[in-house]
């Protein structure tokens, strides 16, 4: 007596529907996901103001200069010496002469160092130069 016996099917995965859930998750992370600015070279813990305002927000972004100390400065994120802080001023405003120029001054620096930055500014031709600041802390809680 023969019996009959059923052909097992081989299994199989559905491919397109994983594509379809992979690709739904790729698109979900893209949207969700926040990209960072590169973290500048320098640490500046800026200093506290009680009077500062917040700057009007720039078609494009300021060209920031960073001083700690007199060897640590930097142009836009490319160190710069002291000395030579005019004419990298001059060739950065020569690239792009409508971007402006902010400064971002260690809470620390030589006040001397900051007066000597601003003597290059002043003589790369570069007025009225924003300094960035942050709020004062609230009464009670301290300082960052």
């Amino acid at each position: 007596m023969r019996f009959y016996t059923r052909k097992r099917r081989t299994p199989t995965i559905n491919i397109v529907s994983l594509i379809d859930i992979l690709v739904i998750l790729l698109i979900f992370f893209i949207a969700t996901s926040t990209f960072k600015k590169a973290q500048p070279q320098l640490e500046i813990h800026l200093p506290d103001s009680k009077t500062a305002t917040a700057a009007a927000t720039a078609k494009t972004e300021p060209l920031v200069l960073r001083v700690k100390t007199a060897d640590q400065i930097t142009l836009d994120d490319k160190p710069v010496a002291l000395a030579s802080l005019a004419a990298a001023l001059q060739a950065a405003r020569a690239k792009a002469p409508a971007r402006p120029v902010a400064m971002q001054a260690d809470r620390q620096a030589p006040f001397g160092v900051v007066v000597q930055v601003l003597d290059a500014l002043k003589s790369a031709g570069i007025k009225n130069i924003p300094a960035f600041t942050q709020p004062e802390p609230p009464p009670g809680k301290p300082g960052a």
